[in-house]
């Protein structure tokens, strides 16, 4: 039985239809996300090295200081990835110990995800995980761990495993579950999780982590100004809420968190995330359903986040970055997503206002699926592709013989 619901108000003027010259949330319940389709291709001012390949179903990548690289496949294992491209196994998640395997298997969207190490990584050694595992029930759900990593003569290996989160309630499917994290300023960290598809209605109530994005310490403890610490019924951990199926979430340069979320055939969306806010889905959302109609026919309602752009059709976003690098001026402080679906990178300029500006599809031309971008500390862009059987690769991005510096 629910012990707390959410009542969204719908008014006459919640439903008006308004241009979309601003970007992002109206209290007044306007209509002011920017809708983007498929966009031109951007210029070929760039070459593409392969670092890695023979990968299998790689999904997140981590720097380590010296400048290897922390990758996981979703299969379970956890590689470390030389800067010469050489490759030994870290962790293998299918044997974990004390912990719940990994869940993972054809047609599921379950598996090792996320790999972030601590912001003090240099002293401390701590590296955080996600995953989909399988609980003693035959159930499985979203799990974050933390371990020490330890890179010694008998090789790199994780040591001394913690559970720190799993998302409730467990599920028998296999589908949404977000998993991407970030770390915060105040040493707090954001982990974004799906509304496991079946249940998507249950992102608009907080006794549940469906459709969640939530914040916890660094221990897995919940931090005491969380928003809905105090409300009865409420999980505490939750940050925000009505959100389908997280993909991407980073900090940006000017502080905010910036996330985006899979729509179905259409609405894919970026947000700026605000504590306590309702990102709406699937009540209030742009989105267009597998079938072509509309999930919803309420695009804003007061009380609920606008995006600041939607995707339609669907480009089905995964990897999220923002260029922080020298190898191309033009592209500092710009976003990058990576696409799934439409089977490219998507090019985001940030306008100095903090508004999203013009779009342009990049890498389109490997004709593949990218699951992963990443700004690299050497200042290269890296993108991770998801190919067919065991031939997905790293690639980085230089800049091409044409290029201006």
């Amino acid at each position: 039985m629910r012990t707390f619901s959410t009542i969204l108000a719908i008014s006459a003027a919640g439903l008006l239809a308004a241009s979309c010259s601003n970007q992002g949330a109206s209290e007044s319940g306007e209509k002011t996300s920017e809708l983007v389709g498929r966009v031109e291709a951007g210029p070929v001012n760039y070459s593409l090295e392969t670092v890695a390949d023979g990968l299998d179903h790689p999904w997140s990548i981590a720097f380590l200081p010296d400048g290897d690289m922390l990758v996981t496949q979703r299969t379970g294992a956890l590689l470390l990835i030389g800067r010469d491209g050489a490759t030994q196994t870290v962790h293998d998640f299918n044997e974990n110990g004390e912990f719940p395997p990994v869940h993972f298997g054809d047609g599921l969207q379950a598996g090792l995800f996320d790999v972030v190490l601590h912001p003090d990584f240099a002293e401390n050694a701590l590296v955080y995980i996600s995953y989909a595992g399988i609980q003693d029930d035959g159930e499985n759900t979203l799990f974050l761990m933390r371990f020490r990593y330890v890179d010694s003569e008998a090789g790199p290996r994780l040591v001394d495993g913690e559970q720190l989160f799993s998302a409730s309630p467990s599920r028998v499917q296999g589908n949404h579950y977000g998993g991407r994290f970030i770390f915060l300023p105040d040493g707090t960290l954001m982990m974004a999780i799906g509304d496991a598809f079946h249940f998507r209605e249950e992102a608009q109530t907080l006794d549940n982590h469906f459709g969640k994005i939530v914040r916890l310490n660094a221990d897995g403890s919940v931090p005491a100004d969380n928003p809905f610490v105090d409300t009865q019924g409420a999980l505490p951990e939750i940050w925000s809420y009505g959100h389908r199926n997280p993909q991407g979430i980073i900090l940006a340069a000017d502080g905010r968190v910036l996330e985006h979320e899979h729509g179905p055939a259409g609405g894919d969306e970026i947000n700026e995330i605000e504590p306590g806010a309702n990102y709406g889905w699937p009540t209030v959302t742009y989105a267009l359903d597998y079938s072509g109609g509309r999930v919803s026919p309420y695009e804003a309602l007061e009380g609920t986040e606008q995006s600041l752009v939607h995707f339609t059709p669907s480009i089905a976003p995964s990897g999220f970055a923002q260029y922080s690098g020298a190898a191309f001026p033009d592209w500092r402080g710009d976003l990058f997503v990576s696409a799934l679906a439409l089977q490219h990178v998507r090019h985001i300029a940030m306008n100095a206002d903090g508004s999203l500006g013009a779009q342009r599809e990049l890498f389109g031309e490997l004709d593949v699926r990218f699951r992963d971008v990443r700004s690299g500390p050497d200042g290269f862009l890296y993108l991770l592709t998801e190919e067919p059987g065991s031939e997905s690769r790293i690639l980085r991005v230089v800049p091409g013989s044409d290029t201006a510096n």
